[in-house]
This record gives structure tokens, sequence and C-alpha cells, in this order.
């Protein structure tokens, strides 16, 4: 067994003997690519989405010196016509090249990965002669000459280097040329069955188009069909919440979200898992990593970029273009690149069809609510502040402080909205009872009894408060909102989903540019 080469089906072992949801379709994905023009393949998720598990299952079910037959028996891609075709044919060289980015932080990167896995692979084929200044390409294509074979290179987080060194520099530039000598041109072709990348940007525009331009991307923004093997769908997560006795409700609530492609309902994996051993729903996002990188983005506050994180955390979207976006961390010239770069680290969700994107779930609101703290937005810090004290007033019925968190909301959000208009106060109060997305489901006029009720706080499972319903009235009064309320019968609608509910109707006077606010607590026994 070596280091890179031929690394065996450990790794799988291991997975398997842990709690393994069945993503090996995704082998029958890549058998279908194998010794065609689309036989390089780079798959990009945000970190902690299977990424490198997906690579160490791919090493087992083609490296040649084992047997791992018996690993995929009972899984999904044992019963596709590709299986016995390929398994355990190819001799497989797997590289994880964060590995090499702890141990080297100088020019010498690249240069030392080619010596290192130039021996491994020599020490595999000892018969075959090579010159002395062969490199590692050079031997690959001896072997394959003398032997017949044609490998599967497998590269687990490809882009650790470019994320350590800038564009331009003699690393990047010595990592470049090392991809195109290794997997460029028809040496290339004569080499290599198959070869799978995984990172967490997508390759095309690292400099790299030209060189590079052979492989098929599958990308947070566009996955193909990729989508549904990288992360958990709900049906997965509602075997295992029923396996381990664990409340789908919490684990959706906390973890769901993510929209990849076509796939409209997918599951942060690691934290699910972390949940149900832990028996815990919390945020483990922060082990990824990538949070003083998110805090740094989004202060740049490009072309109104706040603005977008503002609505983002109240429960909106915001358009964006991510095809400008040059894939390097370190080239960010536009809102656009900034929301396309938290769209690749996982931070935002991204609906292709209709060119949005938002935040996904609890997790990563908590997340994007603490890299904002650690920016210079004062006003957002203490706005979220205010909206954990505003839900607390609604609760305890005290319409006066109601009213003067609605207005300190209104007058700091004025940037984003037209202050003066009945939508603009919706979207306001969107973003006042953002701290109240914790324990409610907040629907925007959600069909109700008569009408559209302007804001409808349902609580979420296993949450011991009432349903607020919220009536807004543009230079009228409370009260009138309050009877519109009961005109239109929203809380018999409402009641399905809550049988204690509390009205809110609140007014904005334009002349006094204040707001007024009534609420009356209502339940499923009064007539």
């Amino acid at each position: 067994m070596g280091i890179f080469i031929n690394t065996g089906n450990e790794a799988f072992q291991r997975i398997r003997k842990s709690e393994y949801v069945d993503k090996s379709g995704l082998i029958a994905v890549v058998n279908n690519t194998l010794f065609s023009e689309q036989a390089f393949t780079c798959v990009s998720r945000c970190r902690r989405f299977g990424k490198s598990m997906a690579a160490k299952m791919l090493c087992a079910y083609y490296d040649h010196s084992r047997d791992s037959r018996s690993l995929f028996a009972d899984l999904e891609i044992a019963q596709h016509p590709s299986f016995e075709e390929h398994l355990n044919k190819y001799p497989v060289i797997y590289l994880d090249l964060s590995e090499f980015v702890t141990r080297f932080h100088d020019n010498h990167i690249v240069p030392t990965i080619d010596t290192e896995l130039r021996s491994d692979v020599l020490k595999a084929y000892p018969d075959v002669e090579v010159e002395e200044n062969d490199d590692l390409m050079n031997c690959l294509i001896r072997i394959a000459e003398k032997t017949g074979q044609r490998f599967v290179f497998i590269i687990d987080e490809w882009d650790a280097i470019c994320r350590e060194h800038n564009p331009g520099s003699q690393a990047m530039d010595r990592y470049v040329d090392w991809l195109r000598r290794m997997f460029k041109g028809m040496n290339a072709n004569r080499v290599f069955a198959g070869v799978y990348m995984t990172g967490i940007l997508p390759i095309k525009k690292y400099k790299t188009q030209s060189a590079l331009n052979n492989f098929i991307e599958y990308s947070m923004v566009n996955p193909g069909p990729m989508a549904g093997y990288f992360g958990f769908t709900k049906d997965e997560v509602k075997a295992l919440a029923g396996k381990y006795n664990a409340d789908f409700n919490e684990l959706e609530k906390w973890y769901d979200g993510y929209q990849i492609g076509d796939e409209p309902s997918i599951f942060n994996p690691n934290s699910v898992i972390q949940a149900i051993f832990r028996h815990r729903c919390q945020s483990y996002w922060a082990s990824t990593g990538a949070f003083d990188t998110v805090a740094d983005y989004i202060q740049m506050n490009y072309e109104g970029l706040k603005d977008d994180i503002i609505r983002m955390l109240a429960g909106g979207r915001s358009m964006v273009d991510p095809t400008g976006f040059q894939n390097d961390m370190s080239v960010i010239r536009s809102r656009d690149d900034v929301l396309t770069v938290l769209i690749h680290l996982g931070y935002l969700s991204y609906e292709w069809n209709e060119e949005e994107c938002y935040i996904p779930n609890r997790e990563v609101v908590g997340e994007m609510v603490n890299a904002v703290k650690t920016t210079n937005w004062q006003p957002v810090v203490d706005a979220i502040k205010q909206s954990e004290q505003l839900l607390q007033a609604t609760l305890d019925g005290d319409s006066e402080a109601v009213a003067r968190g609605v207005d300190a909301a209104h007058d700091e959000n004025t940037s984003i909205l037209s202050y003066n208009n009945e939508n603009s106060l919706a979207c306001v109060l969107s973003i006042a009872y953002y701290y109240a997305r914790n324990d409610y489901v907040i629907h925007r006029e959600l069909p109700t009894g008569k009408g559209f009720a302007d804001l409808v706080l349902i609580p979420r499972k296993n949450v011991d408060s009432p349903a607020i319903v919220l009536e807004l009235k543009y230079n009228r009064d409370a009260d009138s909102a309050i009877a519109q309320i009961h005109r239109r019968q929203y809380p018999a609608k409402v009641a399905e989903h809550a049988t204690d509910l509390l009205l809110v109707g609140i007014n904005y006077d334009r002349e006094k540019k204040t707001h007024e606010c009534q609420i009356e607590r209502w339940t499923s026994q009064k007539d």
C-alpha cells in the first residue's frame, strides 16, 4: 500500500462503520464519464458537505489493490449496470492537498508535491524504466505505455493552494503550470481513465480557464447531476431521525434550507449527524473555519451589500448574478462577488430559477449574526438587539414598547426602503421581528380567512408561545387594524396552527412619522 497510490479501502471501511447515508449513486455518475470527453470532473461544495467522504468512497471503489465488493454490496451502486465493469479495476492516486498546505507555506510546495507523488508511484512500478529528470507526468506516461493501465486520479481540497496563495504569486503560477501539465492535452487522455477533483471553489477562472477547460464543473451554483449526492435530502434526514428517535422538525428548522440545483431541500450533513449523536440542535457551523472571512466580506458593503444582509436576516431574498465571480476569494470586486462567494461557502443558498440568494436556516442565521456583530455595522448590531426586545414586548402585550420599537426599526432602515408607504412598513416589520425566527415561522401576506394578513408568526413545534398576527395601517389608526383582523376572520384560520393568538394592529402616521400599536389576546374559545 502506498502513501498516495493504491491506498486501499480502509478509509471507506471506517466510514461504513459509522453512520453512513448511502451516496454511492455518485459512483454511477462518475462511471459514465470514464474514458470520455467528460472524464475530468470537479465538484465544489462548502465545507462539511461530504466532499472528502465521497472522495474516499471513490478510492475504495476504483482501487485495484483491494477487493471492495463487500463494502458496496448493500448500497445503491451495486444495482447499477456499471458496478461490475469498474469495481477495483484501476490504479488510483489519491492526493489531499490540504495536507501539503499545512506542511509547506512557501513556493516549493508544488515541486514537493510532484516529487513525493513521483517517488510513491515508482515504488509501485519498480520495473518501469524512467529518466532521472522525469517528472510525475512523464513517469505516468511511461507506466501507461508499458502496462496498458489507465489511472484514476482523485484530488481532495484541490483549491487549498489557491486559498493560501494569491494570484500571480510564484506558488500559484507553479500550481497552474502543474495542473496544466497533468490534466491538459493528449497526454492526460493517454494516462487517465478519469480525474475527480473536489474543493470549495470552482476552477474555471483561477487563471486556468485555458489550461483546464476540459474539466466539467459541478458547483453550488450549477451542480448538474451531482446535486443530491452532497448534503442530506429530507427523506434521508427523516430516516435518521426515526432511527435515532430525534425530532425531525427541529433538525429541519436548524439545518435544512439549501436549494442545490433541482434539489429543493438539502440539509447540512455534518450538523445533522452532530445534532443526532449529541442529542442537541445547535450551531455546529463555526467549526467550518470561514467565519473571519465572512465578516471581512460583508463589511465591504459593496453597492448596498449591508442592505442585502439585513433583508436576508429578516427572511427575505436578494438578486445575485454569480457569473462574474472569478472563483478567487482574494479578488472580490462587487456586491455580486461577495454574495457568490458566500454561496460557495454555504452561508447563502442559491435558487437558480429566480437568480436569488437567501440565508438557508437557523444555524446559518446565527452565524451570520455573529459575523455582523464583529463588523463596524453598529446600527445593524443595535437593530438585532432591539429585535429581541421587540418580540418580548409583543409577548408581554406592551403596546407602547412595541410602537417605540417599530419607530426605531423604521428610522434605522430607511436606506433600503421607501419610508412613506405601507409596503415599506411591512418590510420594516419583517426586519424588526428578525429575532422571532428562532421560535417562529414568519409569513408575509399569508392567505388567512378572507384576505392576506400582513405578517403572521406561527410558533414552531415545541415552542410554547402564542401565534402573532400583525395588521398594518397607513394614516389610519391601530384600532382599525384590529377591526380588520376580526372582520376578515384571520384568527380562525391561524388557529389551525395555534389556539393562542396575539392580534397586533400597527398604524403609521405620516405627518408625525410615528407608530401606534394595539394588542389583543385571542383564543380559540372566543366566539
